[in-house]
């Protein structure tokens, strides 16, 4: 796998399709990021292949301690703030100077939303990320089950109506649509 990895991004549909291969994912507004633990430490880097590791330490220091060497997992940053992701928080963080974004991680500490798994060294190392959605989402689920926050997997499903009734209900708490 070269890295630094450039991830595929959503596009938007009017409506969420419908049929039995489908799967379901809340969509975050956050810092979309690919986290990657390496034998040495762990590597943190924007959509556009920035290393943003040093902005996003209170992610970074739990993926070192938690996940295995070899581990390479898509997601988004997110801050929590007063109820709801508070995606100012998050521009702010990125956009700041390394003192500062500590300052703010302290504060608004950020909270890492998973929702692939693209490398593991236990299920087939880089290979991983060739094997379909649902095995990988299998692998992602079980990664980080003994490992909490802040790096969780985002909520998927596969029942449509399950995500539209999220669609519905999780807005105020910031969820910008269903991936």
């Amino acid at each position: 796998m070269e890295f630094p990895i450039r991830p595929a991004l959503a596009r938007a549909v009017t409506t969420l399709p419908t049929g039995p291969t489908w799967h379901f994912e809340i969509k975050l507004d956050g810092h979309r990021m690919i986290l990657r633990r390496t034998g040495g430490g762990v590597v943190c880097c924007s959509r556009t292949g920035r290393t943003v590791t040093s902005h996003w330490m209170d992610l970074a220091v739990p993926a070192m301690e938690e996940l295995l060497p070899g581990t390479t997992l898509g997601g988004e940053a997110v801050i929590w703030h007063d109820g709801r992701m508070d995606f100012g928080a998050v521009q702010a963080r990125a956009a700041s100077t390394l003192e500062r974004a500590r300052a703010l991680a302290a504060r608004l500490p950020a909270t890492y939303a998973a929702f692939d798994v693209l490398a593991h060294p236990d299920h087939g190392g880089d290979a991983l990320a060739a094997r379909p959605y649902t095995e990988r989402r299998t692998v992602l689920v079980e990664v980080l089950a003994a490992v909490g926050p802040p790096l969780q997997p985002v909520l998927a499903t596969a029942d449509r109506d399950t995500a539209l009734q999220w669609y519905e209900t999780l807005q105020p708490q910031g969820v910008e649509g269903i991936l």
